[in-house]
């Protein structure tokens, strides 16, 4: 992955602004949309420590997420005083399991992971960069089982206002990264809470919005 330094940096100084601190109130309203039985695989790529994971994994039988940094994997065990099972994988991951969940270590790119029926996406696309997306997507597509959906949330702004990430991801982006597929909006939040950096420019905004992405 580009830059892992960065993302290890940033786990390491605990500069996670981009981390909630509860379920995402988004992933409960629009779930529902994936029409998610119990049976269906989901993935949370880029997981970091997120609770929606834990949220997910009370809902389905397989929830696989896959991080690069081994610190924010620790701390999720930990803070959920969760002891997991850790298997060392091929090349530099190694799986964190615990019940339904499994957490891979290290990059997206080439874990070992399955295919899946459902894909939450918070804050994978939109923390990659532009020249990035494109090889995300393809390596998304290539885990989907045959009539899989994605729940994508993405974020749009002006880009010369803040270097990212989060990065800008704007609609007519989404609809070329994942042409071919039936893409839904679901929501479009025009006052989306703005990271500190971008709060303090002067008539910035961001938007927000989720879609349904369906093979």
């Amino acid at each position: 992955m580009k830059d892992p330094e960065f993302w290890h940096s940033k786990w390491a100084a605990n500069q996670i602004g981009f981390h909630l601190e509860d379920v995402n109130p988004l992933l409960v309203e629009y779930w529902s949309h994936t029409k998610p039985t119990r049976q269906d695989k989901v993935l949370v790529p880029l997981c970091g420590k997120s609770e929606d994971l834990v949220w997910l994994a009370t809902k389905h039988e397989e929830v696989q997420g896959v991080e690069l940094s081994l610190i924010a994997v620790r701390a999720f065990f930990a803070e959920h005083f969760y002891t997991p099972m850790v298997v060392p994988m091929s090349g530099q991951h190694e799986l964190y399991q615990f019940d339904e969940l499994s957490i891979y270590t290290g990059d997206f790119f080439t874990a070992p992971l399955k295919p899946v029926d459902i894909v939450y996406d918070r804050a994978s696309l939109v923390a990659l960069p532009k020249e990035m997306r494109q090889d995300y997507v393809e390596r998304i597509k290539s885990l989907l089982n045959p009539g899989a959906r994605i729940l994508l949330v993405t974020l749009d702004y002006d880009q010369s206002l803040m270097a990212g990430p989060p990065f800008a991801v704007p609609e007519q982006e989404v609809r070329q990264l994942f042409d071919g597929m039936k893409i839904t909006q679901l929501d479009r939040n025009e006052n989306a809470d703005m990271p500190p950096k971008l709060a303090k420019v002067e008539g910035a905004r961001m938007i927000e919005e989720v879609y349904l992405i369906e093979a």
